[in-house]
């Protein structure tokens, strides 16, 4: 038994030792390019589980989208990111810039969604405001209590 596992300990130990480095591909993307790519893929992966049934249902496939948008193809993005993620430090460095981003976007998103709210609450007042100037403008009913000044005659 004991030499058994001396033989398993010496069969891993000598087989992890061959690792290969990713070599850097011809068409290497760009760290800044990279960096907003993977944003847009992060978005594109939200946007899935939000409403994964739409895009089945127009037929958009938002990975084509993109590669489009930074005009790459699939392969030459996969080896890029096969490159940096090879550096967890360099990734690492990627992956916050990406965080940051997607916190800014948030932020973006966020004040527009609080100025389209404040600009439906306003005129939702205002809305109001003048229909209860209209019921006060309105004429009121002229009660006919002396016939004399009725219109029947």
């Amino acid at each position: 038994m004991k030499y058994l596992s001396i033989l398993i300990c010496a069969i891993l130990f000598f087989g992890c030792q061959d690792i290969k480095e990713v070599e850097k591909p011809e068409n290497l993307i760009s760290q800044e390019v990279m960096v907003t790519i993977l944003t847009d893929v992060y978005i594109s992966n939200a946007s899935r589980s939000v409403n994964n049934k739409l895009l089945k249902e127009y037929n958009i496939r938002l990975d084509s989208v993109i590669y489009n948008k930074y005009h790459i193809d699939s392969l030459q993005f996969v080896e890029s990111n096969a490159y940096y993620s090879s550096d967890l430090k360099t990734y690492k460095g990627m992956i916050t810039k990406v965080q940051e981003g997607l916190i800014i976007l948030q932020k973006e998103k966020d004040s527009v969604f609080e100025k389209i709210k404040k600009e439906k609450e306003d005129s939702t007042k205002a809305k109001k405001k003048e229909d209860s100037t209209k019921i006060k403008i309105k004429e009121t009913p002229k009660l006919l209590a002396n016939p004399i000044e009725s219109d029947i005659n």
